[in-house]
């Protein structure tokens, strides 16, 4: 092989293009990183959220009258009846004193350093 013919092999290498992907493996390349950012996004955000909200309501079905709790406001009250939405919650024992509010707003359960009523 000549220089000459080296040359003109190389010059037809560079200026050929790349093949084509279409169909099916074009669409896939251009979808994977996608596909793979919403699956860590799932894994990563989704499942604890859906893992933490039904904790949070199997708490809720097993709050009876009697259980000292804390709502999200930080206040501290005593179920004083359980609704099908809805508690009534006692804030305040002398003069007594019932609220009612709905069930989501109970963050959880206080077994412990719920402030004691003084009289």
């Amino acid at each position: 092989m000549t220089v000459n013919t080296l040359i003109s092999l190389g010059n037809l290498m560079v200026t050929q293009e790349a093949p084509q992907q279409g169909g099916f493996m074009g669409i896939l390349n251009m979808l994977l990183p996608f596909i793979l950012i919403f699956g860590i996004f799932y894994f990563l955000v989704v499942l604890p959220q859906k893992k933490q909200q039904k904790k949070h309501a199997e708490m809720l079905s097993k709050l009876s009258k009697g259980d000292n709790v804390l709502m999200n406001c930080g206040i501290y009250g005593r179920v004083a009846e359980v609704l099908e939405n809805d508690f009534k919650l006692e804030i305040c024992q002398n003069p007594r004193v019932v609220i009612t509010v709905q069930k989501g707003v109970v963050a959880g359960v206080v077994t412990k350093g719920a402030p004691e009523e003084k009289n």
